[in-house]
């Protein structure tokens, strides 16, 4: 389905026009008159706009130009008499499409559409992808070889290419978008728009029409038509980030898309067919969100057809170096240090600190050092996390004997888990399960807190 605008000063023509279009599947707009036209071009997502040429006041060699300076783009077909052939050669100079010479065949229109339409849909991918290239950076795919993260890749390989919806669990920072377009530059969609929407970033009323688009006049400050995130996903594939925030009433519209394939724009009445891949992503445990009545088990089912669950920087330690290197080959590119390198001392530090940010804070405190070190090379003072970190908290323990308390046989990572497991516990019951009171008197963050207890199976007392 393309939108189109018709331009013309006869309501007849108008009205056979816009039958014809209407019946072969695009959505219409109708003007009777350059002004008007140039008003709906102002305030409507257009695919493309069909004039006729002579119209009193603005004719349309007037209304192309008019067009043009809006947005270059936009393809425009004109219709002539076939005496204004000369006139009809001036507007293909002067930026139209193609033009069709009175009388002409539907099929003829038809034709001329679907070409035009087509050439947009390839000059707007072509600037999204220039727009992607100016952005890209040398860290363009995931970087590991974590079992952990082989099992992610394997799976990639095998659901990519299927249009089985996606749902990709992990703490924030995990690399869940990245998981996304790998599947995306993966699968036959490879060349439709990869689109993606942050779920939590947007407020209830914003996000619906965020997602679904809205017609004008929809609310207050809806000026214009336009389209949203799943129409410009036609023929690819959407990323719900943070899918989990989604508002119960919003989520029985997203789960009529996922059923149906379509679904209307916020304040109209017309149905929109879409085919987009679904891939979506959450740091929340959807199953506990279910079970607390915050999200539909419906679409939680209609979501998970393939799961994917990406593992914390903490879990896949043995790959911080390789992710390392990846980061100061960012930096060094950008910043312009060809020789950027760190110190053993300082990646010694990096494997020790806790990494609640994950991947993503990995990235910006490589950034950082990079920024601060001096002579291209960095050092364990130029390491500043976003977690807080102090070695010299571990210092307490320097006067523990050991052969106290922890028998010969018992394994470093028994005891570690036996004293975490206890000191979680102790938090929680000081503090009356209050998991946010309980993360502060641990030093951590309650998201933390909430993997640990999971990792325990930890749960409050009847």
């Amino acid at each position: 389905m393309h939108t189109i605008l018709l331009v013309d000063d006869e309501p007849n023509y108008l009205i056979v026009l816009s039958e014809l279009l209407t019946d072969a599947g695009h959505e219409v707009f109708t003007a009777q008159g350059g002004e008007e036209a140039l008003a709906q071009a102002r305030t409507s997502d257009l695919d493309l706009v069909i004039s006729d040429m002579q119209m009193p006041g603005m004719d349309g060699m007037a209304l192309l130009a008019a067009i043009k300076e809006i947005n270059p783009d936009l393809p425009v077909i004109i219709i002539t008499a076939f005496a204004e052939v000369e006139k009809a050669v001036r507007a293909m100079q002067a930026g139209a499409f193609s033009y069709l010479a009175k009388p002409f065949a539907n099929d003829e229109l038809l034709v001329n559409i679907e070409k035009a339409a087509s050439h947009y849909d390839l000059v707007r991918e072509n600037s999204r992808l220039r727009r992607e290239a100016r952005s890209r950076v040398n860290f363009s795919g995931m970087v590991g070889k974590n079992p952990k993260m082989l099992q992610v890749y394997e799976m990639i390989e095998k659901v990519a290419p299927t249009s089985a919806s996606v749902l990709i669990s992990g703490e924030s920072g995990t690399g869940k978008e990245l998981v996304a377009k790998a599947i995306h530059n993966a699968s036959p969609r490879r060349d439709a728009p990869f689109i993606a929407v942050n779920c939590a970033a947007l407020v209830d009323n914003l996000l619906e029409s965020e997602l679904f688009g809205h017609e004008k006049g929809a609310f207050t400050g809806a000026t214009t038509m336009r389209k949203g995130r799943f129409e410009l996903a036609h023929g690819g594939t959407i990323f719900l980030d943070e899918v989990g925030e989604i508002p119960l009433p919003l989520q029985s519209k997203l789960l009529r898309v996922l059923q149906e394939r379509n679904f209307e724009r916020v304040g109209g009445s017309r149905t929109c067919e879409v085919d987009a891949r679904v891939i979506s992503a959450s740091n929340r445990d959807l199953r506990e969100e279910v079970a607390m009545g915050r999200f539909r088990e419906d679409l939680f089912y209609r979501l998970n057809v393939i799961h994917i669950n990406l593992p914390a920087l903490r879990e896949r330690l043995d790959d911080l170096p390789l992710l390392v290197d990846a980061f100061i080959g960012k930096s060094a590119a950008s910043l312009g240090k060809k020789n950027l390198t760190i110190s053993p001392e300082a990646m010694r530090l990096l494997v020790k600190l806790p990494w609640e940010g994950n991947i993503r804070e990995l990235e910006n405190t490589i950034e950082r050092a990079a920024i601060l070190c001096d002579h291209e090379n960095i050092q364990p003072e130029d390491v500043q996390p976003d977690s807080d970190y102090r070695e010299e908290d571990s210092r307490w323990g320097d006067d523990i004997n050991l052969k106290d308390l922890v028998p010969e046989n018992v394994s470093l990572n028994e005891v570690l888990y036996a004293v975490e497991e206890k000191m979680l516990k102790r938090a929680l019951e000081d503090t009356g399960y209050i998991q946010a009171r309980a993360a502060e008197q641990l030093g951590i963050t309650k998201s933390l807190l909430q993997y640990k207890m999971k990792k325990y199976r930890i749960k409050k007392k009847n």
